[in-house]
């Protein structure tokens, strides 16, 4: 078989930035696999890319062993490429995000790779230059949920419109408007409002409402304006708060 000469081999790792959302604030699926993470520190799921599979299929898998769910939000993010960026090999990292909920999955979670949710506003200290992979994950999210109804795939298949608003506002760390954003989610068309209501807060409850997925498909590449642009910080930190 015909092979390019003179060149280095090198390997290619897919690290995947798992996000969930438990109905209150932000947070990030972590693992310590004992060849990579280091004493008290923790690491990203990832694994390297076979010779078999695209860089979608591998990221797809990695989620599948740690998470043992199929079909999850998954997005590329980019490549990592610094020549030290692992001190055994010279290692390529391509970062994903997934997106998943949280209350759905978590007792299917991988007991192999030590695997635990964290507070996202209170991580642990994380290997190699995996906290500079969940900085741009969360900044490519907070960019991508002002153009697209993204954050629809962390909830349940019921939810209020209050839960719908701490996910936005736990997002960009702000307090909307809440007559505003109702009008303008209720007026997409990509919700429907259900017969229940969700008393755990209140007497009066809120009302569940339901994704409808083929509105949510047709309009997954419009502009959609939940959130006013004068709302959204210009100074978005790095890090929720």
């Amino acid at each position: 078989m015909l092979k390019y000469s003179n060149q280095t081999r090198l390997l290619v790792s897919v690290d995947c930035i798992v996000i969930g959302f438990d109905g209150q604030e932000y947070k990030l699926l972590l693992v310590q696999k004992g060849s990579i993470a280091e004493k008290e520190k923790w690491s990203v799921m990832g694994g390297f890319l076979q010779p078999s599979e695209t860089l979608e299929q591998a990221a797809s898998r990695v989620v599948l062993e740690l998470t043992g769910i199929k079909d999850v939000y998954l997005e590329q993010l980019c490549g990592f490429s610094d020549p030290n960026r692992d001190p055994i090999e010279r290692i390529l990292g391509m970062a994903h995000v997934a997106l998943v909920d949280i209350k759905k999955y978590e007792d299917q979670l991988s007991d192999e790779y030590l695997a635990k949710w964290f507070p996202m506003n209170n991580l642990p200290s994380l290997v190699l230059d995996h906290r500079e992979m969940v900085n741009m994950a969360l900044n490519k999210l907070r960019y991508n949920a002002a153009l697209h109804p993204i954050l629809f795939e962390l909830l349940p298949e019921k939810f209020t419109l209050p839960q719908l608003q701490i996910l936005y506002e736990g997002l960009y760390d702000i307090v909307i408007d809440k007559r505003n954003f109702s009008r303008k989610v209720l007026s997409t068309g990509i919700i429907k409002r259900l017969s229940e209501k969700d008393k755990s807060s209140s007497k009066k409850g809120a009302y569940y409402y339901r994704l409808m997925k083929r509105n949510y498909k047709e309009k997954f590449n419009k502009v959609l304006n939940f959130i006013p642009k004068n709302e959204i910080p210009k100074n978005i930190p790095s890090v929720i708060g």
